[in-house]
């Protein structure tokens, strides 16, 4: 299952660039939200190759999930891989300058399912796709809003 959005963010594509590639910040996020991640590379600095493993609950059930970063382009291109037991996805981000000031950014996301409940679950998502992807773009949304305000404060320093 393939699901997509693309969001306009007010900053630079450069500084976004930046935001994208802030792991030590994702990994951050991640677990104020409950999740436990570590690095699993022997990687210095960021670039291609950087592995974590995640363990998070989801419907009511603990995840393990490998993740594994597949590609980082200066023109504004990041990929990763993830896998688990059950599925596997791949999650793109294509940055694109609008305007100096002003990026857009498209992310793709595909979920193909291992396991027949995996299978289940993507159906009943692909069922429901309008709802999916409204909140796809909702967190796109939330994504460039933090974004912003944080390119905003660095403006007035």
């Amino acid at each position: 299952m393939k699901l997509t959005a693309k969001q306009d963010i007010d900053a630079p594509a450069d500084y976004v660039l930046a935001q994208l590639t802030d792991f030590e910040s994702w990994e951050r996020g991640a677990m104020r939200r409950g999740a436990e991640v570590s690095r699993t590379d022997k990687l210095r600095e960021p670039a291609v190759g950087m592995t974590w493993a995640a363990k998070f609950r989801y419907r009511g059930r603990d995840r393990n999930m490998t993740l594994r970063l597949d590609r980082m382009d200066a023109d504004g291109h990041v990929g990763f891989t993830a896998g688990s037991v059950p599925a596997n996805g791949v999650m793109q981000f294509e940055l694109v300058a609008m305007a100096a000031k002003r990026s857009r950014v498209f992310i793709t996301l595909d979920i193909q399912p291992k396991s027949f409940t995996a299978k289940l679950f993507v159906q009943s998502l692909k069922l429901a796709k309008s709802r999916v992807d409204r909140s796809l773009a909702q967190r796109a949304q939330q994504f460039a809003q933090e974004i912003e305000d944080r390119y905003k404060r660095s403006l007035q320093r």
